[in-house]
């Protein structure tokens, strides 16, 4: 009875929901009661998001690497929750950054700079994919669906731009955009793998 309970518990969306949130209200509790800086609300919340986007993407590449293993099929059929979560730790990333700026005029200067507009410009990609993560929108789009998701990519790439550029050590940034790297050659590498095993296993 307790072990049902316990993986009814886990594999409860709404289990996954309060974890994934948890470091979001903490963020914003600690910012408004002073016990966070500008700066490290900035950095976290930016953070929290880079790092779930990569898990949102190592799906497919650890579901290639690992098989029907039960773990990455765990991940693959909560995948969109993983990206959700991921555009809205950047949304609080930019809300803070505007509420600190408090001006559109200094914000549009500051635009002007590649490590800013980079990230603005995958903002924009990021809204419109949470927009359209639902089902109503995969019925709706059909196979555009899959067209319009595969701009992650681009607001993936764009998103370690502007985190490089940014910080002031870039460093950590561009560790985690050579993890993504990593995995999304694996993934590529993997799938013309599997799409000439056919061919090969035919010739013989």
């Amino acid at each position: 009875m307790l072990i049902r309970l316990i993986k009814t518990t886990l594999n409860s969306r709404y289990f996954l929901w309060i974890i994934l949130a948890l470091p979001f209200v903490w963020l914003v509790n600690a910012y408004r009661m002073g016990g966070l800086f500008y700066g490290e609300v900035i950095h976290v919340s930016g953070e929290f998001s880079a790092r779930l986007l990569i898990l949102t993407l190592a799906v497919t590449p650890l579901r290639l690497m690992f098989g029907n293993a039960r773990w990455p099929i765990w991940l693959l059929h909560r995948r969109r929750y993983f990206g959700v979560a991921s555009f809205l730790y950047a949304l609080l990333h930019t809300m803070v950054y505007l509420q600190k700026k408090a001006g559109l005029a200094l914000v549009l200067q500051e635009g002007e700079n590649f490590g800013l507009w980079s990230g603005w410009l995958a903002f924009c990609i990021f809204l419109v994919l949470a927009i359209t993560s639902n089902d109503a929108s995969v019925r709706r789009l059909q196979r555009t669906w899959k067209k319009l998701h595969r701009w992650v990519y681009l607001a993936a790439l764009l998103s370690f731009m502007h985190w490089i550029f940014i910080a002031f050590d870039f460093v950590p940034g561009l560790i985690h955009f050579l993890i993504l790297l990593s995995l999304e050659t694996y993934r590529l590498w993997k799938r013309r793998q599997l799409k000439r095993l056919p061919v090969a296993t035919g010739s013989q």
